[in-house]
């Protein structure tokens, strides 16, 4: 993972509207990243409608994206969970399986679908990622949104 803060775009000029979809599993680290993702998004679009929808875990993310890509207009969806790796595989499957899943919706819908489902050995490195301020992912996240929902504006003629 980068160590460095990614490229902060413009503010939006354009009303814009983001769904957060976030798992109540390993919450305060899922909080972390959406209360990262929410501020950045209020800073770089302050005129956007930005809606939290909270799921039992990462695997029930991708229904709910699917159910916002196929009846809602938005301009980004950004995904937030926490996997903490156990004593078996099973964390490695599940990342995979809601990876390829958010991508599929996100290329069948013509639809940005931001990633922030991660996985982790250890707490540690969950505290350094979704809580602490130096390179947050949830403020990645948001400034992903905002960017690919300034190209696709642009692409889309509006």
């Amino acid at each position: 993972m980068s160590s460095t803060a990614p490229f902060r775009p413009e503010i939006a000029k354009a009303k814009r509207t983001f769904h957060i979809v976030a798992s109540r599993f390993n919450a305060q680290y899922v909080d972390g990243l959406v209360d990262h993702a929410t501020q950045e998004l209020r800073a770089l679009a302050p005129d956007a409608t930005i809606s939290l929808h909270r799921v039992p875990g990462a695997f029930e993310i991708p229904v709910v994206v699917r159910e916002l890509a196929s009846r809602e207009s938005t301009d980004a969806v950004i995904a937030c969970g926490v996997i903490m790796q156990g004593k078996t595989n099973h964390a490695q499957n599940l990342s995979r399986s809601v990876t390829d899943a958010l991508q599929r919706i996100a290329i069948n819908y013509a639809m940005p679908v931001i990633n922030v489902v991660l996985s982790f050995d250890n707490e540690a490195q969950a505290r350094a990622r979704c809580l602490d301020n130096r390179i947050n992912r949830g403020t990645e996240a948001a400034r992903a949104a905002v960017e690919i929902a300034n190209v696709l504006t642009e692409l889309r003629g509006g």
